[in-house]
């Protein structure tokens, strides 16, 4: 049984920085790609970044520049580096794990497992 456990949420101000970790366990997805979505309230959830199996990233334009994707497969594990937070960053994060290997998108039918969620909150 697959478990994505994410750590690393919490409450910052405007311009801190926090590190969110993502653990997997179940299987190992070294082929496939992992990361991140976002869901704020009242709102859609939304793609924020992921890494592919080569370490190639990808990002939503509000954050690039300011978040940073990365994995240690090794330890099955993902991270979100989440610098010059913003009050707009505001929302839960969930770890996701690709649906298909080789392959990476922005969609959420990309993207099979997910973790419970993590908040994170941005005061001004």
């Amino acid at each position: 049984q697959v478990q994505l456990v994410e750590s690393g949420g919490g409450l910052v101000q405007a311009g801190d920085s926090l590190r969110l970790s993502c653990a997997a366990s179940g299987r190992t997805f070294n082929n496939y790609a992992m990361g991140w979505f976002r869901q704020a309230p009242g709102k859609e959830r939304e793609f924020v970044s992921a890494i592919d199996w080569r370490g190639m990233t990808m990002a939503t334009d509000s954050v690039k520049g300011r978040f940073t994707t990365s994995r240690d497969k090794a330890k099955n594990t993902v991270y979100l580096r989440m610098n010059n937070l913003r009050p707009e960053d505001t929302a839960v994060y969930y770890c996701v794990t690709g649906a298909r290997t080789f392959n990476m998108g922005r969609r959420l039918s990309d993207y099979e497992h997910w973790g419970q969620g993590t908040q994170v909150t941005v005061s001004s």
